[in-house]
C-alpha cells in the first residue's frame, strides 16, 4: 500500500471472521499444551496480546495437579486476589475441588500470611498492624511535622517547599521497591526536590523508626520483610521454601526488583514458571522493570522459554500493524503474532487539522458504528495521559453520550482546573463570594480569617480588585494579595475600554500568576500545568468567556448515564481510558487519539532510551486492545500554548514510521468549517428596562 494520504469517507467496516470461543478443556494450540506440561525446571512463558496465557496458566495448574503435586503444595501469585480466585475457579473445571486448596493471592497478601506465621522467629510480634496507604500517609505527615518541615521558615536557597507527606511516602516506597538510593530516584522522578535529599532521607529514617516503635508495618514492609527473611534467615528461609513445590507468577514484565529478589529467595528449587509479554511493560512509573522478564532466563539457570503466538482476539490486519510496530524494540524476545481471524480492515491512521476535527471524527465514527449494532460498551477511546480526553468529553456530554472514564479525575473535577474557572467567574462577575473565596486561599500565607476579611472588604467596596490590596494581612500574604489585585483590576480596566479578553487570553493572563501557584501548591505539577494547556485550547474554540463558563456549567464532561441513540441498555457506555487502565482490556472498536510526537513518546521521556522504549511498548498496549476496528487519529496542528503561539505543526509518532504506516490505511479529513453563526445580540448601548426583578422573586422563596 503506497504511503500516500487519501481521502476516505466514512464507509461501514466489512465483516470479519468471529473470534473461536475460549473453552477450559483441552482445545490448547501446540505452544500452549508444551507450556502447560512443562516439567520443574524453570519455565518463562512469553505470552504475547490476546495469546490465551491465563488459559495456558489455569491449564499449567491443572498438569501439575494432575501428575501428583499436591494443590496446596503449589503457589499462585498474581496481582489482584480476584484474579488468583477467578484462576483458581476455573482450573477448578479441569481438576475438581482439589484446585479450591491450590494457595493463591497477591505478593502483598502471601507475605502477610507468611509473616503472620514466621514474623515472631525474627522478632516480629505477631500482633503487627498493617497501615493502608492514608494511614502511612497520616504517619509520615508526623514524622514531617515533628522534624520541623511542616512549617519552613528557611528554605534552601532557591529549593521549593518542602515535599507533602502524600510525596514522602511515594519517594519511600520507590525506594524500597527498586532498591535505588533516594538521590537518583528524585533526579529522576522529582528533580525539583533535590536540594532536600537529606532532609528527605531523615523522614523516611523517622518514619521507619516510627512504624517499628508502634509495631506497623505498610504496604511495602510486607514485601521488604518477605525478602529480608530469605536472605537474611536461613532456617526460616528453608520453612518457606518447604512450603511449596511449584510456584507460579501471572503478569511478570510487571513486577519489580524488590518481587524478583523474593522469588529468587523462594525458588531455589527452579521450579518457577512465570508468564508475561515483554512487548507490555509499561509500569516503570510503579517501579515495575522490563529488565526482570528480559533477564529471567539468567537469573534462572536452566530456563526453558515457550512463546505464544496465536492471537485471539485481533484481524490480521492490525496484528500486521501491531507486531511491526513492536518489532522496531531494541531488546525483546522474537515473535510474531498471528491469528486465524481474517477480513476486515486494515487500521486507519487518520490525519485531522486540529483536536477539534479529531473530536468530530470520533464522534461521527463511533455513532456510525452504533447505528450499525456496536454497543458502546464494545468501544473505547485510549489516550496517553487524562488531559487529553477533556475536548472530547465536553463533545459526548453536549451530544449525550454516556461515558465511563477510567484513570484519573474527569477534567472538570481536578482542583487546579477549578482554581482557574474561579478566576474566570470573578472576571465575568465580579460579586461572585465563592470563586473568590477559593481564590484568596490558594495565596500563600492567606488562611480563612483572612480570606473572609478580604470578602468582607470587597463587598464594602463594591467589588472592585484594587481592595484586595489593602485588606489587613500578614506579611508573608501582602505580595500575593497585591499581586491578585493588580491583575484583576488591570483586566478589567482593558476590558472596559471596550477590548474584551478572548478566554484563551484571559487564561494566558492569569496563568502568568497562577502556574507559580500551582506549582508551589502541587508536588506533581507537569501534568496539571498541561491540564491547563487543554483548557486554554479548549477556551479558543468559545467566542467569549460567558459562553465557555456556561456551556462547562450547563454540560459538564463528567459521566452520564443519559441514553444515546436510542440505546435501551442502561449500561451501555463509551469507555474512555489512559493506555495504562486499558491493559488486560479488549474492545471491537479502540481508537487512539493524539498518535503524535510529544504524546507518543511524552516530551519528557524523549531524551531518555530506556522511557522511550517504555512509550513505543505503551502504544503497542493501546493498539493491541482492539478485535476487529483499530483507528489512530492524528491532529496536524497543535496549540503551542506555553511558547506564545497560537498553533504549530505537530510531528507524527516516531513510532508509526513508514513500515507501520504501509500496514495501515491513510485516511486524510478535510478541515472543519470555522465560522459560526453568532446569535444577534441587544444594540450597543441600548438600554433594557427591566420587567421585573427576578431576583428579588427568588430571595421572596424564604420570606427574603
Amino acid at each position: 500500500m503506497p504511503d500516500q494520504p487519501r481521502v476516505h469517507s466514512l464507509l461501514p467496516a466489512r465483516r470479519v471472521v468471529p473470534p473461536p470461543p475460549a473453552p477450559e478443556g483441552p482445545a490448547l494450540n501446540a505452544a500452549q499444551a508444551d507450556a502447560a506440561s512443562h516439567g520443574d525446571s524453570p519455565l518463562l512463558i512469553v505470552a504475547g496480546a490476546g495469546s490465551g496465557k491465563t488459559r495456558t496458566l489455569i491449564h499449567r495448574v491443572a498438569a501439575l495437579i494432575g501428575r501428583g503435586v499436591r494443590p496446596e503444595r503449589i503457589l499462585l501469585l498474581t496481582f489482584t486476589r480476584r484474579a488468583a480466585q477467578e484462576m483458581v475457579s476455573r482450573c477448578e473445571r479441569l481438576v475438581g475441588s482439589a484446585s479450591q486448596q491450590v494457595q493463591g493471592g497477591t505478593f502483598h497478601g502471601t507475605a502477610h500470611r507468611l509473616l503472620r506465621r514466621f514474623g515472631p522467629a525474627a522478632g516480629l510480634p505477631a500482633d503487627f498492624t498493617i497501615l493502608d496507604q492514608g494511614d502511612a500517609g497520616d504517619l509520615m505527615g508526623l514524622s514531617r511535622s515533628a522534624l520541623g518541615y511542616g512549617d519552613l521558615k528557611h528554605a534552601p536557597r532557591g529549593a521549593p517547599r518542602f515535599p507533602r507527606a502524600e510525596t514522602l511516602l511515594s519517594i519511600y516506597s520507590r525506594h524500597v521497591n527498586t532498591g535505588q538510593e533516594l538521590a537518583q530516584i528524585l533526579g529522576d522522578q522529582w528533580p525539583h526536590f533535590l536540594s532536600w535529599t537529606g532532609d528527605i532521607e531523615r523522614c523516611c529514617a523517622d518514619y521507619v523508626q516510627r512504624k517499628s516503635a508502634r509495631n506497623l508495618l505498610d504496604y511495602d514492609d510486607l514485601l521488604l520483610s518477605w525478602a529480608l527473611l530469605l536472605e537474611q534467615a536461613p532456617p526460616i528461609a528453608e520453612q518457606m521454601r518447604a512450603l511449596y513445590d511449584h510456584v507460579l507468577v501471572d503478569e511478570y514484565q510487571d513486577t519489580n526488583p524488590l518481587q524478583s529478589r523474593i522469588l529468587r529467595g523462594l525458588c531455589t528449587n527452579g521450579k518457577l514458571t512465570v508468564v508475561g509479554d515483554d512487548a507490555q511493560s509499561i509500569y516503570a512509573f510503579r517501579g515495575a522493570t522490563i529488565r526482570n522478564i528480559l533477564d529471567f532466563p539468567h537469573q534462572f539457570p536452566g530456563t526453558r522459554i515457550v512463546t505464544l503466538e496465536q492471537n485471539y482476539r485481533s484481524t490480521s490486519g492490525i496484528l500486521d500493524t501491531t507486531n511491526t510496530l513492536i518489532s522496531r524494540s531494541t531488546e525483546r524476545y522474537s515473535k510474531r503474532l498471528w491469528t486465524e481471524r481474517h477480513g476486515g480492515e486494515a487500521p486507519w491512521l487518520v490525519t485531522v487539522r486540529d483536536e477539534a476535527a479529531q473530536t468530530a471524527f470520533v464522534v461521527d465514527r463511533l455513532l456510525e458504528l452504533h447505528e450499525q449494532g456496536t454497543p458502546l460498551r464494545e468501544m473505547a477511546v485510549l489516550f496517553r495521559a487524562g488531559y487529553l480526553s477533556a475536548d472530547l468529553e465536553i463533545e459526548l456530554a453536549n451530544r449525550r453520550i454516556p461515558y465511563e472514564k477510567w484513570g484519573g479525575l474527569k477534567f472538570l473535577e481536578a482542583a487546579h482546573i477549578k482554581d482557574m474557572l474561579a478566576f474566570l467567574r470573578v472576571l465575568e462577575n465580579p460579586r461572585d463570594e465563592v470563586s473568590w473565596y477559593r481564590i484568596l486561599r490558594l495565596l500563600p500565607g492567606v488562611g480563612d480569617a483572612t480570606a473572609r476579611a478580604a470578602v468582607e472588604l470587597l463587598a464594602q467596596h463594591d467589588w472592585a480588585p484594587m481592595i484586595i490590596g489593602a485588606v489587613r494581612a500578614p506579611a508573608r500574604a501582602r505580595p500575593a494579595l497585591q499581586a491578585v489585585a493588580a491583575l484583576l483590576d488591570g483586566m478589567r480596566r482593558v476590558e472596559g475600554a471596550d477590548r474584551p479578553h478572548s478566554p484563551g487570553e484571559s487564561i494566558r493572563l492569569v496563568r502568568q500568576l497562577y502556574d507559580p501557584i500551582l506549582k508551589g501548591t502541587y508536588d506533581d505539577a507537569p501534568p496539571r500545568l498541561a491540564d491547563l494547556d487543554q483548557l486554554e485550547i479548549i477556551a479558543a474554540g468559545y467566542p467569549d468567556r460567558q459562553t465557555l463558563l456556561a456551556a462547562l456549567a450547563l454540560e459538564p464532561p463528567a459521566a452520564t448515564q443519559d441514553l444515546a441513540v436510542g440505546s435501551t441498555d442502561e449500561d451501555d457506555a463509551l469507555i474512555l481510558s489512559t493506555v495504562h487502565s486499558a491493559k488486560g482490556k479488549e474492545w471491537d472498536v479502540v481508537f487512539v487519539i493524539h498518535a503524535a510526537d510529544g504524546v507518543f513518546p511524552m516530551a519528557r521521556a524523549a531524551n531518555d532510551e530506556e522511557q522511550v522504549e517504555e512509550e513505543r511498548r505503551l502504544l503497542y498496549v493501546a493498539m493491541t486492545r482492539a478485535r476487529d476496528e483499530l483507528y489512530v487519529t492524528y491532529p496536524l496542528h497543535s496549540y503551542a500554548t506555553r511558547m506564545g503561539a497560537d498553533f504549530a505543526y505537530s510531528q507524527l509518532s516516531r513510532f508509526l514510521d513508514h513500515g507501520v504506516r504501509h500496514t495501515m490505511q491513510r485516511v486524510t479529513l478535510g478541515d472543519p468549517d470555522p465560522h459560526q453563526q453568532a446569535l444577534p445580540g441587544p444594540r450597543e448601548g441600548a438600554v433594557i428596562e427591566p420587567i421585573v426583578d427576578l431576583r428579588a422573586l427568588l430571595r421572596g422563596q424564604f420570606g427574603g
